[in-house]
């Protein structure tokens, strides 16, 4: 970069920060009430679960982990619930000549966007169910578990499992609510809660990886099936307010890409499976008419489908935009370029290295994202823009009076 370049930059950084003050363009999810999170899902929105039912340690080596809070998470740091969960005020990205700098220490780059997040909810990280009753839950439960899919019913926590877990928790929570147990949530936080879904990834692969591409779309809609039964049975017990995200482009994931040896015309012109990617579409349709069904079906309820694909290939498709590099290789895994993945020397397992800018990778280990790029979603999510109907997430903050 010669002089004239910096000083260009420099300058545009001056500017974009003095417009940033005065005419903020922010996504704000701040809430000034409480918001109860329940989610159920897999290892996207898993805050713990998993580690803790295993017994194992977390993924990540501790002299890589950002945050203690944060271990058991499959992720370098933060996952997207966590952005859209916790207290987080501060985050600032401001755009330099289509790219960005954060402030706070680590570097992040974002497209065209001046992003504020401020997701404001109370009491750190959401709590894995799996942690003991004596943890406070008063700001919501996790139910996700790495590894769930909505099908087999053999799956030690597949999405009927997980429901039938919130079952007993809002039982047991209630009776101790009662008694004047203040860590748990009483029958009105259960109402107004913010039930979250994010699940099929896992049953996506499954079925892509044992069947034909023609019998693996035909299960699809056993998957859509057991998601509405698990939406309405929370309706049953009073749940009102969802929030349910569609499956990413599973196609463009290191692991896809090394796994499924494919035809070389089935390569798009980003490098992903375009096989894999339409399967994920197709869910993500049906996943939609589902949502549109129910908003009918189920009175008194609000539904937001977020388009969690759009969002996500648009990062894989634009990755310099963001500041991104190698966007189909994983940063913790093995074998070097072009995707850095091996099964038997998984990130955490084996012969694995770490990259070392962890802030310009996209994949984390193969299947997940890192935390920079999990901003990233979390920011798009916050937007507004890719859900239906349009809701704000603080939307469903429950206003003290």
């Amino acid at each position: 970069m010669d002089l004239k370049e910096r000083i260009f930059y420099f300058l545009s950084f001056i500017i974009s920060l003095i417009i940033g003050l005065f005419f903020p363009l922010s996504v704000d999810s701040q809430c000034n009430g409480n918001l109860v999170i329940i989610n159920f899902g897999d290892s996207n929105s898993d805050t713990g679960g998993y580690v803790i039912i295993r017994g194992m340690i977390g993924q990540l080596p501790k002299k890589h982990t950002i945050n203690h809070d944060l271990a058991g998470r499959m992720c370098d740091g933060k996952l997207v619930i966590d952005f859209l969960y916790t207290i987080y005020t501060g985050f600032v990205v401001t755009v330099v000549r289509g790219k960005a700098t954060l402030w706070l220490g680590s570097q992040l780059t974002i497209f065209c966007r001046k992003i504020i997040l401020r997701e404001s909810v109370k009491n750190g990280y959401l709590t894995p169910f799996m942690e003991s009753m004596g943890k406070n839950f008063t700001n919501g439960v996790n139910f996700a578990i790495a590894g769930s899919k909505t099908l087999p019913a053999s799956d030690s926590f597949n999405l009927k499992i997980q429901i039938a877990q919130f079952h007993r928790f809002r039982s047991l929570s209630l009776e101790l609510f009662d008694k004047g147990n203040g860590n748990l949530l009483g029958d009105e936080d259960l109402r107004n809660a913010l039930y979250t879904i994010d699940i099929g990834q896992n049953d996506l692969d499954g079925v892509f990886g044992g069947l034909s591409y023609e019998k693996a779309i035909l299960k699809i809609p056993d998957f859509i099936y057991e998601i509405e039964n698990a939406i309405k049975a929370i309706y049953e017990e009073g749940g009102k307010n969802f929030w349910v995200h569609n499956t990413g482009p599973i196609g463009c994931l290191p692991k896809s890409l090394t796994t499924y040896n494919k035809y070389k015309d089935d390569y798009d012109e980003h490098g992903c499976l375009r096989s894999l990617n339409e399967g994920a579409k197709i869910f993500n349709d049906k996943l939609y008419l589902l949502s549109e069904k129910l908003r009918d079906e189920l009175k008194n309820t609000t539904i937001v489908y977020v388009d969690v694909y759009s969002i996500k290939y648009d990062l894989i498709a634009n990755s310099s935009n963001y500041g991104f590099v190698n966007p189909l290789m994983a940063c913790c895994g093995y074998g070097g370029p072009p995707y850095n993945f091996e099964s038997n020397n998984k990130c955490g397992q084996g012969n694995y290295t770490i990259c070392e800018d962890r802030s310009k990778y996209i994949s984390w280990d193969g299947a997940h994202y890192t935390e920079a790029a999990n901003a990233v979603v979390a920011s798009k999510i916050l937007s507004s823009n890719y859900s239906t109907p349009p809701l704000k997430f603080n939307s469903f903050c429950n206003i003290a009076p």
